[in-house]
């Protein structure tokens, strides 16, 4: 289990890098409720840094899954709109928001699959107006997770509970170099190292990627002016933050009707508390026009189905297969953990800072540029040690990205 040094050095990264709390402003956390102890001592790292106020909302999963089981099918098609408006107004005044997303996979598997998506819709559409504030990064944002019991049980049946947590626990501690002497410091030194990476794929602007690997054969169609991003990144007021912790990826957006091809899943996918396992799907001029699934295809099938923006691409990231959490030959099922494991694509909305000025124009001026729009952003994982990607130039020359999993190039 983790000590109390541990949590402290925790919430120090989460505050301090996560977020990078500002004088005077607003800190909302939203947490499960076996975070309580990190979330006092965040909300105290929080105050130290200056902030004005730190607001808490807790999330409990056995109640939400009661109102699964009991409500009435149009609760779960409401939400409530005071939270939604609040979160906006917290962002429209410059708030920060910190998530612990420490979801159980299994939380929903006896659930409808329908009303688990009337709900995930319904929440979709209140939030657009404070999604747009985080997606576009006018405001800083970051998400991380603590272990649990349910969580660890999944990763580790094998063992008692306690000592799930444990293990679980030390193995967040070191993707997020909280085990390490001084946590700040070593991602100052990670996110240079992936910038040198964006830095290359920017100056490339490469027309289309070419993916083949198990499964997958998919080539991808790029937006003039895409932009590359990984690690930390700033909010239109320059605060410097980390919206992932951990993080090992850089990504863009592919163009909306540019996707050709098959892509099959390597990991599973949690969605809405359910489990979609190897999955594959079937892309012609941007849009899955057949899929299939060995588990959870009906829970596929609803969230392809949420809009028609859910049936196309709005990102595409690379995470090379030698990766520290790769490494530990482990499923998170959890997807921060396991995206930055694999390469891996997402469904729906791209975020507008992936194509240069997008975060100032309209949706109508994205889409017009390429940017997919939803009300969903799913990210699923299609990497593996056998995945290799070409990039193609403007003049039509082949370039390895990557060959085996891993980069093909030298980053100076």
């Amino acid at each position: 289990m983790p000590t109390d040094l541990d949590l402290e050095k925790y919430a120090e990264l989460a505050v301090r890098v996560g977020i990078n709390v500002q004088q005077g402003q607003t800190l909302v956390v939203s947490a499960p409720l076996t975070a309580v102890e990190l979330v006092r001592k965040i909300t105290r790292k929080a105050y130290e840094a200056g902030a004005k106020n730190v607001h808490v909302e807790w999330n409990d999963e056995e109640i939400t899954k009661i109102k699964y089981e009991l409500a009435p099918d149009e609760a779960l098609s409401e939400y409530p709109m005071f939270r939604a408006k609040g979160w906006e107004e917290f962002a429209a005044n410059g708030a920060g928001f910190l998530s612990i997303y420490s979801t159980n996979p299994d939380l929903l598997k006896d659930i409808d699959p329908k009303r688990v998506a009337a709900a995930t819709k319904a929440a979709g559409t209140a939030l657009q107006g404070w999604r747009h504030y985080t997606m576009a990064h006018k405001v800083a944002w970051s998400l991380i997770s603590t272990p649990t019991p349910e969580w660890a049980a999944k990763m580790f049946p094998d063992l008692p509970v306690d000592e799930a947590v444990a293990k679980l626990w030390e193995l967040i501690l070191k993707a997020t170099r909280v085990d390490l002497d001084d946590p700040v410091q070593e991602w100052k030194e990670h996110n240079a190292r992936l910038s040198k990476t964006v830095d290359y794929l920017n100056k490339k602007q490469y027309r289309q990627l070419v993916y083949k690997g198990e499964g997958t054969d998919l080539t991808v169609n790029m937006p003039d002016n895409h932009v590359w991003h990984g690690g930390s990144t700033d909010n239109e007021k320059g605060v410097t933050f980390n919206p992932n912790m951990p993080t090992e990826e850089v990504f863009t957006m592919p163009h909306k009707d540019g996707a050709n091809g098959t892509v099959r899943s390597t990991k599973p996918l949690n969605y809405g508390g359910n489990l979609i396992d190897n999955f594959t799907l079937r892309f012609e001029n941007g849009k899955v026009v057949d899929f299939a699934a060995e588990k959870g295809y009906e829970t596929l099938k609803l969230l392809l189905d949420t809009d028609e923006g859910a049936r196309m691409l709005g990102e595409l990231a690379l995470v090379p297969h030698r990766s520290p959490i790769s490494d530990t030959n482990l499923i998170f099922y959890n997807t921060l953990f396991d995206e930055n494991a694999s390469c891996h694509f997402a469904l729906g909305r791209a975020y507008p800072i992936t194509i240069e000025g997008g975060a100032e124009m309209t949706k109508e001026q994205l889409s017009e540029r390429g940017a997919n729009d939803s009300l969903i952003h799913v990210d699923f994982m299609m990497g593996s040690s056998s995945m290799n990607i070409d990039g193609i130039t403007a003049d039509g020359r082949a370039e390895p990205i990557f060959r085996d999993g891993n980069w093909a190039i030298e980053f100076d």
